[in-house]
């Protein structure tokens, strides 16, 4: 067996950055921006009105002042005149200040009577005119690689950025197989299990950026496999669930390894999924995750999701862990590193009480994985003072690993 960060390693050699590809700025949420993009234009273009109000000269400004309103400036419709002493124009939110102006007098401190203002007492020394360029300027850059957020795309929008220059999308084939699976929806015979792994880590995968087929689930025969394997083809990742171990109807390995399959290795020293398989088949890595629901689900979020975001050029790094108190006491650990599933409250971390691989209504409930290392002594619950903080490291929640 490996340690966790052995079999990671051995997983990022298998991985390397995508392409990239372009696609509208509409399509490029949640896409990993893969390269610098530089602004087309300065923003804001043109000094501009922060309020509702009147541009005139500051040096004209002080209580009572007298000023003759010589036109108006709207966003979008600039005053074309130039502003001369004792003159004002009517001013709106976001329109270009008018040239000869340097002040912008809000309307709340204005009296007017026809086309002439008078300037009240309480105008303080803010301009109220956001100058050109202030936000960014044409040549400035958005840097990548990064996952574009909302925010980013308004920022794109605003630098003048239709195309946007993107990773492609991991492809990703899940396979499940054994003869014990059936589809949600179907009706299970007397010896059958819903096949839930499958859809749990499409959606996990989905969410750390990749692109997923779920392949039919492959029965327990080297022909079934055999066929399934080939419905995986083209992919980047092939993932398979189940039938990795070693026992008699655990067929994924000696299949794939006749298909070609180089093995990186077998077992993994954690709790749950021990019995991780990685290796390249074709073009492709492969990772042939444990059967059981919360293994396959905790290697999702350990290996596999990690490597779609290497794949996506944003590093080879293990998924984030942060430091919590504990909120309960804890027994001296086993063997190997430990994911348990657990729970973070008003910044505290409780483990929930059953922690059968099995168990996915306990998953459910989980918010964090902590972890324990091999051989962990027992642990006290935290006194909860400000500093009472517990090296129990903590796997936030699995599908934003």
């Amino acid at each position: 067996m490996i340690s966790v960060a052995e079999a990671l390693d051995a997983l990022f050699a298998l991985t390397h950055t995508l392409e990239t590809e372009k696609v509208p700025l509409r399509a490029a949420a949640g896409r990993t921006l893969a390269c610098d993009v530089t602004a087309r234009r300065t923003q804001p273009p043109f000094a501009a009105s922060s309020m509702d109000g009147y541009a005139l000269r500051r040096d004209e400004v002080e209580p009572d002042a007298l000023f003759k309103v010589i036109g108006e400036a709207a966003a979008g419709h600039r005053f074309e005149g130039t502003v001369k002493a004792g003159q004002a124009v009517r001013i709106f939110t976001g329109a270009p200040v008018p040239q000869g102006a340097d002040f912008v007098v809000i309307q709340e401190d204005v009296t007017r009577r026809g086309d002439l203002i008078t300037l009240g007492h309480s105008i303080g020394d803010k301009d109220n005119i956001r100058p050109a360029g202030g936000d960014f300027h044409a040549g400035d850059t958005l840097s990548g690689p990064r996952v574009l957020r909302p925010a980013d795309i308004a920022l794109l929008a605003a630098m003048n950025i239709a195309i946007v220059p993107v990773v492609r999308r991991p492809r990703v084939a899940i396979l499940a197989t054994g003869d014990e699976l059936v589809q949600p929806g179907e009706d299970p015979g007397p010896d059958q299990i819903i096949a839930s792994n499958s859809y749990g880590l499409a959606a996990l995968l989905a969410d750390a950026g990749a692109e997923v087929r779920l392949l039919p689930v492959a029965r327990d025969t080297p022909a079934s496999l055999r066929r399934g394997f080939e419905l995986a083809q083209p992919a980047d990742l092939i993932v398979t669930i189940g039938g990795a171990s070693v026992g008699d109807h655990d067929l994924v390995a000696p299949v794939a390894a006749e298909l070609g399959m180089q093995q990186a290795f077998y077992k993994v020293a954690m709790r749950p999924g021990k019995p991780l398989m990685a290796g390249r088949l074709g073009d492709a890595p492969m990772v042939g995750l444990p059967g059981n629901p919360v293994s396959a689900m905790v290697c999702g979020t350990i290996f596999v999701a990690p490597m779609i975001r290497a794949m996506l050029g944003l590093g080879a790094h293990p998924a984030p862990r942060q430091t919590a108190p504990l909120a309960t006491d804890m027994p001296e650990g086993g063997p190997r590193e430990h994911y348990m599933r657990a729970t973070l409250a008003a910044g505290c971390v409780t483990p929930l009480p059953r922690q059968d691989s099995a168990l996915l209504g306990v998953l459910s409930q989980a918010d964090a994985l902590l972890v324990r290392p091999p051989h962990a002594p027992p642990r006290a619950r935290a006194r909860l003072s400000r500093s009472s903080r517990s090296d129990i490291a903590v796997d936030r929640k699995m599908e934003h690993p």
